[in-house]
């Protein structure tokens, strides 16, 4: 009889000490958010994505970078934390730390969610408040399915061949069905963007690689921060310098990054 997978906090531990450095700040801080709702009950409501404060005249488009950084509760946060984790290690890992800083901080938050605040105020004329980084997972997942579609086109339940592509939108949906209070429009509104980026249509969002390299060089990142992950992977690793590297820090040698 076939044994169970047994869990090994060694195999976690190692795998925690060797996430890159934007993951782990983004981790810390959806954490420390949700902690500070604890004794501060209205940071919830003011840092959520409520579509009728969010006006480009009157204020609130903070919300659009601040609402994916913030839950309903702490089983809602803890399980984002779970999925977003390596989804976002993978993608720091082949992108970068600044570009991963810069678009998460940017981009990522303003585009699926100003759709959400645009659809709902003007389509469904409603006014539903979202929040949680699962808006992140589902964008994330899509970009990495784009991926795998090219390798594996489909897959067989059965007699049936399902378009590898389209498994986060079942994921979405079977979410929306089990998980009560979830938004399917935000989920679609993430994972939409998430097609695009793996596509490649809005790759154009990345800052340009000519100046993170200057500013890398310039400031000696690599060497200065551990597990920072340069944009030139291929020469420096994923990681970095980490902690544990005795040899003295180098600045890192321009290089171009494979495709």
């Amino acid at each position: 009889m076939a044994s169970l997978p047994q869990f090994n906090p060694a195999r976690l531990r190692s795998y925690i000490f060797r996430l890159p450095l934007f993951t782990r700040l983004l981790v810390l801080v959806i954490v420390l958010a949700w902690a500070a709702t604890i004794p501060f009950s209205w940071f919830r409501p003011l840092t959520a994505l409520e579509p009728e404060k969010v006006n480009p005249l009157t204020g609130g488009m903070y919300r659009l970078n601040t609402f994916p950084l913030m839950h309903i509760n702490f089983l809602h946060m803890m399980f984002n934390v779970i999925t977003l984790t390596p989804l976002l290690e993978r993608f720091e890992a082949e992108f970068g730390t600044i570009p991963c800083l810069l678009l998460f901080t940017g981009p990522f938050g303003l585009l699926p969610g100003g759709l959400y605040v645009l659809l709902e105020r003007f389509v469904l004329r409603s006014n539903t408040t979202v929040m949680g980084a699962s808006i992140w997972v589902f964008m994330l997942l899509c970009a990495e399915t784009v991926k795998t579609h090219k390798a594996n086109p489909n897959f067989s339940i059965g007699p049936y061949k399902i378009p590898t592509w389209t498994t986060p939108i079942l994921a979405i949906f079977i979410t929306y069905f089990i998980v009560p209070s979830t938004s399917l429009l935000g989920h679609l509104c993430g994972a939409l963007f998430g097609y695009l980026w793996g596509l490649g249509y809005i790759r154009f969002l990345a800052p340009p690689e000519k100046i993170l390299r200057w500013v890398e060089t310039k400031l000696n990142l690599l060497g200065r921060l551990p597990h920072y992950v340069s944009i030139d992977q291929k020469k420096y690793g994923r990681y970095g310098i980490l902690p544990s590297v005795t040899t003295a820090p180098r600045s890192p040698v321009p290089e171009t990054r494979p495709t």
